[in-house]
């Protein structure tokens, strides 16, 4: 089964799962006058309408490539997974408004077996639909389905909490209804926060994964002569789709045939075993004529990564026909990267007044 069909699939068990536990719940608080139970029936269906929002996404993102969108749609899934976001957002804020005012005219609970029994089962519920949601949005890489999973999970913690309190009354007479449902409407409220938080910095674009980025490396110096990968860059175009580029190493031998030959391989391996695109595969050329190129290039080495903000430097080429020494130094976030390059240059022109040295300034931008 594909990826849009599983996503949907789920969703479904989802709606329907939710809707008879709102139904259930909703009848339940309003006979029992517990605002609690009710704000979780709310809640229950703030989850069904999240579910139908995430078909409706993965449609949108499922649609073919065109001449406006030649990448394909699968954005369309964060925007889905940021909607989602401001719906738990806002139904926490309802919730909280509704406790407010029932702390201030509060009503008496009047809570039957059957309703305690009925709860104690949507806890049950909920945990496992929480569980699976999430299990399957996390193998199928969708946020959207992560998020109602883990939002389901919150319910279940939620409506226990309701029966804890629902306990407390019968016991004790005493109300925690509408400060329980204060509780829950903070908790939802700081569930939403996190989903947007989460959702904003994917659209915006985060640093790519440590695990995809080294197994990507680990595939490309897989090649004989690949001296290095570095300068990994990837856009996402939908959790699905991966589309980047990357520079390698080779022996400054190597001609234009045997380049091509080599990147196209590449490409091709890494989109087999790790499932991303690479349109480019920049090279870097690495001096192996000249054995003072060599020295020179330890020398260097040695020097710029004594500086504790360099966390690597790659790219290093000495030509002696122009006397040029070309390198990239990727330097730290945390630092002050002008000031820390220029130190970095004044020393390696120190070090070698009669060359022309030119440095690059990479970011940090893979592990």
């Amino acid at each position: 089964m594909d990826r849009e069909k599983i996503i949907v699939r789920t969703s479904v068990i989802g709606i329907v799962a939710n809707v008879f536990l709102a139904a259930f719940k909703a009848t339940i608080g309003l006979i029992s006058h517990s605002i609690a139970i009710v704000l979780d029936a709310v809640n229950n269906l703030s989850d069904a309408l999240s579910s139908v929002i995430t078909i409706i996404g993965t449609k949108l993102a499922g649609k073919a490539p065109d001449k406006k969108h030649p990448l394909g749609h699968g954005r369309v899934e964060y925007l889905t997974a940021m909607i989602i976001a401001v719906l738990v957002l806002y139904a926490g804020i309802t919730s909280l408004v509704e406790s407010i005012k029932k702390i201030i005219n509060p009503d008496t609970p009047d809570y039957s077996t059957v309703a305690l029994i009925i709860v104690a089962a949507a806890v049950i519920v909920k945990i496992l639909l929480g569980r699976y949601v999430k299990s399957v949005g996390e193998k199928v890489n969708s946020g959207s389905l992560v998020a109602s999973g883990s939002d389901a999970t919150l319910d279940a913690v939620i409506s226990a909490s309701t029966l804890v309190a629902a306990l407390i009354y019968l016991k004790t007479g005493i109300g925690l209804e509408a400060y329980l449902g204060a509780i829950i409407s903070f908790v939802i409220i700081k569930a939403g926060y996190d989903m947007l938080r989460e959702t904003l910095s994917q659209i915006i674009g985060e640093r790519v994964d440590s695990d995809l980025s080294k197994k990507i490396k680990e595939t490309v110096t897989s090649f004989p002569d690949v001296g290095g990968a570095y300068d990994l860059i990837l856009h996402s175009y939908g959790p699905d789709t991966l589309i980047g580029s990357i520079h390698i190493e080779v022996p400054d031998t190597y001609t234009a045939d045997k380049i091509d030959e080599l990147t196209r391989a590449i490409q091709q391996r890494v989109y087999q075993e790790c499932n991303v695109i690479l349109t480019s595969v920049g090279i870097y050329s690495r001096n192996t004529k000249d054995d003072e190129a060599k020295d020179v290039r330890f020398n260097i080495t040695k020097a710029v990564m004594a500086h504790s903000e360099a966390l690597q430097m790659h790219g290093f080429y000495m030509d002696q026909t122009t006397g040029n020494i070309n390198f990239d130094v990727v330097l730290d976030f945390e630092c002050d990267r002008p000031k820390v390059f220029e130190e970095i240059y004044n020393e390696v022109k120190t070090m070698y007044p009669d060359r022309q040295i030119h440095i690059t300034m990479d970011s940090d931008i893979s592990d």
